[in-house]
């Protein structure tokens, strides 16, 4: 049986990935023989390669492979990306919005599972007060103007945060979307409104203590199944746009063995390119996990 993460990636992601310099990821069995059949139906042979020794992974998270399962994205550049052009931040967080658009579709297209988007952060209600109603009136028309493509394109809609501090009328339109695409499948789109890594790691403490559970039954293991979201794989990369070498408490838990990259491009001017080469660059990494490989390993 083919695995969905064989089954995610077209021929094209394929294609693109056989042209990268590093092949020797461990990838498999089922995943290879999809792509062998994906690359013989492009004209092309796949590359043969042994597999090396797989790592222990985080929480969660699927085997490894050269194509990412789970994306997180810091969205930043919108501000800066509208005053280059003499406009109010709100005028960039709209092109941030078309970003977003683009990201999701190049995830689709290069077998890209779940795309995790920090759009406003638990801190982020600092910001002046216009600028924050801007934004939640835009994440509302957002919302409403963008289901009916998401529900047919099958992607299942994911709202992450302290969500019961958002109005009731957001709080309606996120409870529509994350209804009516429940059972879709072909992708996750999660959103992360009102998102902090803290406060989530706070907030699943305070389901254990709500539940009950003993000091003795306190694990990884526990703590991950009150996360936000505990049926999402952990991501595999987080990718931050516009320069900035920060993780600005997202994803705090999950990340933990993400690999990260840091891009110069403004969040609104991201497009499928950027991610290609962030895909690019991801599959040239060799994940350890705090364990060596086994080509790294001296004989005793």
């Amino acid at each position: 049986m083919v695995s969905s993460h064989a089954r995610a990636a077209s021929p094209q992601a394929l294609l693109f990935l056989t042209s990268l310099p590093n092949h020797k990821a461990w990838w498999p069995q089922e995943a290879r023989v999809a792509a062998e059949m994906n690359s013989a139906a492009l004209g092309r042979p796949w590359p043969l390669f042994q597999p090396t020794c797989r790592p222990v992974g985080t929480l969660s998270s699927p085997v490894d492979s050269q194509v990412p399962r789970h994306i997180g994205i810091i969205m930043d550049g919108n501000g800066r990306w509208a005053r280059r052009r003499g406009r109010p931040a709100s005028f960039g967080h709209r092109a941030g919005v078309r970003a977003i658009k683009r990201a999701l579709q190049a995830c689709e297209d290069l077998g890209v599972h779940t795309l995790s988007i920090y759009a406003f952060s638990t801190e982020n209600w600092a910001r002046p007060r216009a600028e924050v109603r801007a934004l939640m009136r835009l994440f509302h028309e957002t919302m409403q103007r963008e289901i009916d493509e998401m529900h047919r394109r099958g992607v299942r809609i994911v709202v992450s945060g302290r969500r019961e501090e958002l109005s009731a009328r957001m709080r309606a339109r996120i409870d529509e979307a994350m209804a009516r695409t429940a059972n879709n499948k072909n992708g996750v789109l999660n959103v992360c409104l009102n998102y902090g890594g803290r406060a989530e790691i706070v907030d699943a403490v305070r389901s254990l203590v709500r539940d009950g559970i003993s000091e003795s039954k306190v694990d990884e293991a526990a703590i991950s199944a009150r996360m936000y979201q505990p049926s999402l794989a952990d991501p595999d990369l987080i990718i931050r746009t516009a320069g900035e070498h920060r993780v600005s408490n997202f994803l705090l838990w999950q990340g933990a063995y993400a690999e990260m990259l840091v891009t110069d491009t403004l969040w609104p001017d991201f497009g499928e390119d950027d991610l290609k080469a962030a895909l690019a660059d991801y599959a040239s990494r060799v994940r350890r996990f705090g364990a060596r490989p086994a080509d790294e390993v001296v004989a005793s």
